[in-house]
């Protein structure tokens, strides 16, 4: 297969990215991901892995772990989802994504062995999630990793990248998304992303509500892991904000650490102390983690769509806030690192999300709304959009497409305003290639 033909069978299976979530978690089967495994001699056991479940910061998370190690000198495989502008941004080693001609190669590696488990569904056909993270486990493989940096898709009892049997778990925030499949309330959400700890595992838990730091503890105490408390005895101090980036004191379990962290947010101050906990952890074994490769290593991290400013003059900033928290972290974001007269949000959202409480947090920052639609098969329609809108006595501007609503949105502007899309990365992504800000060229 070509590259477009790898890719074309690789969506051909069902993906619950772009089709509505099953509510079942019986859906969901690890047995088929172990029976495909097995098919192709187990990828997935080798380098060590770092595995990382949340409902908010766990993308940001595993790109600072994954830069640290890099920096560090450990060939380190980033594994992350969805992605902004091609499918081969999920597959990194050491920051350089896949190429065209090995996602092909590896997927026609793949096929034979999908076949099989496939003709058997002795658990349900396999998905295209579940082929992507095959296809990462094998690309690792292939390139001889030392780490694997595994960013769980949902949840993470059920979620494909929980084959991994044993290494460091890390758990970001957690908070009310997917309630249709993980659950209505914090501890039943909790419960679904500590199904990534193993028996005798290291955990990471990063600041939490309390329902959720109980299920989180009560795990560990049952599978006899240990666990670190972010909040027991990591703080940061921000020392001064910018644009491009925020000035951090980290006062760690070993080290103390002054940087400045190229990503923009208070909730990115978490991240980064979840990080640092789960670098110090490793590093309590290998001595090649020192404080001086955890800091070049947060200073280098990438992890473009989120509070990412892409244009100046109007001031345009592109965020993939889907759920309140995150629209809550951006709203906070928004007034702490920008200076502006108007503002002027540009939103779209996913039809699967909790897109009122969305606007409940943003729609009061704003002097001006535009709402639109990315061209992803899960966007809620604007008429849907709208009534929220009016649900809160908010007018709206109706503009059919995310590059011409920023488009339109720049115009209305002044020089010293500020444009902000947003609502989900589908949106942020769009935005982004509309500007012409795109690492690679999308898919």
């Amino acid at each position: 297969m070509n590259y477009q033909q790898a890719k074309d069978y690789v969506y051909g299976y069902t993906d619950y990215e772009k089709t509505p979530v099953p509510h079942a978690l019986g859906s969901y089967d690890l047995r088929r991901v172990e029976e495909l495994f097995g098919e192709l001699g187990s990828p997935h056991l080798g380098p060590r892995s770092v595995h990382v479940a949340g409902t908010n910061g766990k993308g940001s998370t595993a790109a600072m772990i994954a830069s640290v190690l890099t920096a560090s000198g450990f060939r380190t495989g980033l594994y992350t989802s969805p992605h902004l502008h091609t499918i081969r941004e999920r597959f990194r080693v050491d920051g350089a994504a896949i190429t065209e001609a090995e996602f092909a190669a590896i997927v026609t590696r793949l096929k034979p062995a999908v076949a099989v488990v496939n003709a058997r569904a002795t658990y349900g056909e396999l998905t295209t999630f579940e082929l992507l993270t095959a296809l990462a486990f094998a690309f690792f493989q292939d390139k001889s990793v030392d780490f694997q940096v595994m960013e769980v898709g949902m949840g993470g009892r059920f979620d494909a990248t929980n084959v991994i049997t044993d290494g460091l778990c890390v758990i970001t925030p957690i908070g009310l998304d997917h309630t249709a499949v993980l659950g209505d309330n914090l501890a039943q959400i909790a419960g679904e992303k500590a199904g990534i700890i193993k028996p005798g595992a290291m955990v990471v838990m990063a600041p939490q509500a309390p329902a959720a730091a109980s299920v989180i503890n009560e795990t560990c105490d049952r599978q006899r892991a240990s666990l670190v408390r972010v909040a027991d005895g990591i703080t940061v101090r921000v020392l001064g904000l910018s644009e491009s980036g925020q000035q951090l004191r980290i006062d760690g379990f070993r080290d103390l650490y002054e940087i400045t962290l190229p990503l923009l947010g208070a909730h990115q101050v978490t991240n980064v102390a979840t990080a640092v906990a789960a670098l110090e952890t490793i590093a309590a074994g290998d001595n090649r983690i020192t404080a001086g490769s955890i800091s070049r290593g947060l200073e280098q991290v990438v992890w473009p769509g989120r509070l990412q400013v892409i244009g100046r003059c109007p001031l345009v900033v592109v965020d993939g806030a889907h759920n309140p928290p995150a629209a809550r972290s951006l709203r906070e974001a928004i007034k702490l690192c920008f200076r502006y007269d108007r503002a002027i949000l540009v939103i779209g959202a996913s039809a699967d999300k909790d897109v009122a409480g969305v606007i409940d947090e943003l729609a009061p920052v704003f002097d001006a709304v535009m709402v639109t639609r990315a061209r992803h098969p899960r966007s809620l329609p604007l008429a849907r959009l709208e009534a929220e809108f009016a649900r809160c006595g908010i007018p709206v501007t109706r503009v059919d497409g995310v590059a011409e609503a920023v488009s339109q949105a720049c115009r209305q502007a002044r020089k010293q305003d500020l444009v902000c899309a947003t609502g989900s990365i589908f949106v942020a992504a769009e935005a982004i290639r509309a500007l012409g800000q795109h690492e690679m060229a999308p898919d």
